[in-house]
């Protein structure tokens, strides 16, 4: 699979580098202008994207690669199998008193 991806890069490498040069050359002229400017990015996006499939996922993409390995190394859960229905409970008690909180609507109990 890495083999074949670096050889799917470095064929898109090359495509990007001709495409490139075409563009170049038709930004040159004056008139054919307008068409050399989105050649130009497509060959700058081709370049990013072959780069990408030749350089390992870590190199690559390295904030991802750090999301994977951290969700690799983190803790289990809790186990709260007894006490689900209390801290459901009281969390949502929480929620709704810091609702009132923010819309202004908190009433005062037994006033």
């Amino acid at each position: 699979m890495r083999i074949l991806r670096g050889l799917l890069g470095a064929l898109l490498w090359i495509l990007a580098g001709l495409l490139g040069l075409v563009a170049l050359l038709l930004c040159v002229t004056i008139i054919l202008l307008p068409l050399g400017i989105p050649l130009l990015r497509l060959a700058r996006s081709l370049f990013a994207t072959s780069v990408r499939l030749m350089l390992p996922r870590a190199v690559a993409h390295p904030v991802k690669e750090s999301r994977r390995k951290g969700r690799k190394l983190a803790p289990d859960p809790p186990d709260l199998s007894g006490r689900t229905a209390k801290v459901r409970k009281k969390a949502g008690k929480k929620i709704r008193k810091q609702g009132r909180k923010v819309t202004g609507r908190q009433r005062k109990l037994f006033a």
